[in-house]
């Protein structure tokens, strides 16, 4: 039992190490980017030593690659929370885009996901992260209406990369001051446009 506890213990501290360093290193790259912060700032910030760094991650860009997966995550953990299974599939795909904008509006997000990452990590990497949660969770919400007769049936990959783009440049755009509601209502008239003909409808604005 002791030495149970004894290896939780060491194990909520190595989390709490490798938090601590996600943290510090996600402020800085976000205040003064990616090539301007240095790993001898991040431990500082964090608290540990340089030791600790290369313990957990390889070089400042494995720490990068970890603050970017973590902030795609959460985007599509908000996109999924907005999205529940009780919605329509239209109603869904519009909630959890509207989700997707508000998310990206987190100070420094738009720069760690969509200009800094691709630049650090490579376009293929990013793909591969974004895969994995944001344009999965697109991707889900456009099977389900396809599979719904919500929407037109398309090649599925092509779709739901084409629309991830779309939603992205909508991103940066509202980052640089446009405004939410044109971007908005372009974006679900272009959902809407995806629909049967026969079931087509105005896309709605708040």
């Amino acid at each position: 039992m002791q030495m149970e506890s004894g290896r939780r213990s060491n194990r909520d501290r190595t989390e709490a190490t490798r938090a601590d360093l996600i943290r510090a290193a996600r402020r800085l790259f976000t205040e003064k980017s990616y090539a301007e912060t240095g790993t001898p700032e991040i431990v500082a910030a964090a608290g540990v030593t340089r030791g600790a760094l290369y313990h957990h991650f390889a070089d400042k860009q494995a720490l990068f690659a970890a603050v970017v997966e973590q902030e795609a995550e959460i985007v599509a953990a908000q996109v999924d929370r907005a999205s529940p299974s009780s919605l329509s599939a239209r109603d869904a795909l519009i909630a959890g885009s509207d989700a997707y904008l508000m998310a990206m509006r987190e100070p420094g997000r738009t720069r760690l996901l969509l200009l800094d990452g691709p630049a650090v990590l490579g376009r293929a990497t990013m793909d591969e992260i974004d895969n994995r949660h944001g344009n999965r969770s697109l991707r889900e919400g456009l099977v389900a209406a396809m599979r719904a007769q919500a929407m037109t049936r398309l090649p599925v990959e092509a779709l739901t990369a084409l629309l991830a783009a779309a939603f992205d440049r909508a991103a940066l755009a509202i980052e640089a001051g446009n405004s939410p509601e044109d971007y908005r209502t372009v974006l679900m008239s272009l959902i809407d446009g995806l629909a049967p003909a026969r079931s087509r409808s105005p896309a709605r604005t708040r």
